[in-house]
């Protein structure tokens, strides 16, 4: 589930699935409507890396939670938006401080990105030491 959530995360990126500009849960739909996907995968896709926070700035909050409540399974939520917040957009690997700097860049602090991603800068960091820990509790 999670590979194919990293994988699928950002799919609501893609031109022909642009309906409310709010990628996590364009991409849920899309993925829901056309592909009848595991209902976890939509979920995880529509939430991840604090999508709500976004979806409050764009207005889309109530819209988001009715559709597609937060998966219960804070362990791998927290998974996925590892891979997504340790990972820049062309793949290599980053820390949570480097790509949160880079996505406030790249939008700049006073868009709905921009303030976005100052709002969850907090929880994206308790999120990536919380599976940090637990990659060190579990090494292969």
């Amino acid at each position: 589930m999670l590979e194919a959530s990293a994988i699928l995360h950002d799919v609501g990126y893609a031109p022909r699935l642009v309906a409310t500009g709010f990628h996590p849960l364009d991409g849920a739909r899309f993925l829901r409507d056309e592909h009848r996907a595991d209902e976890r995968l939509v979920r995880l896709v529509a939430n991840h890396t604090f999508a709500l926070l976004e979806a409050d700035e764009r207005g889309l909050r109530d819209e988001l939670e009715s559709e597609f409540p937060i998966l219960d399974d804070p362990l791998l939520v927290d998974a996925l938006t590892y891979c997504d917040i340790t990972t820049t957009p062309d793949g290599t690997r980053t820390t949570a401080g480097d790509r949160v700097a880079e996505i406030l860049s790249r939008y700049g602090p006073d868009t709905v990105v921009g303030r976005f991603i100052q709002r969850a800068a907090p929880d994206i960091f308790a999120t990536a030491a919380r599976i940090e820990q637990a990659l060190l509790a579990h090494p292969r």
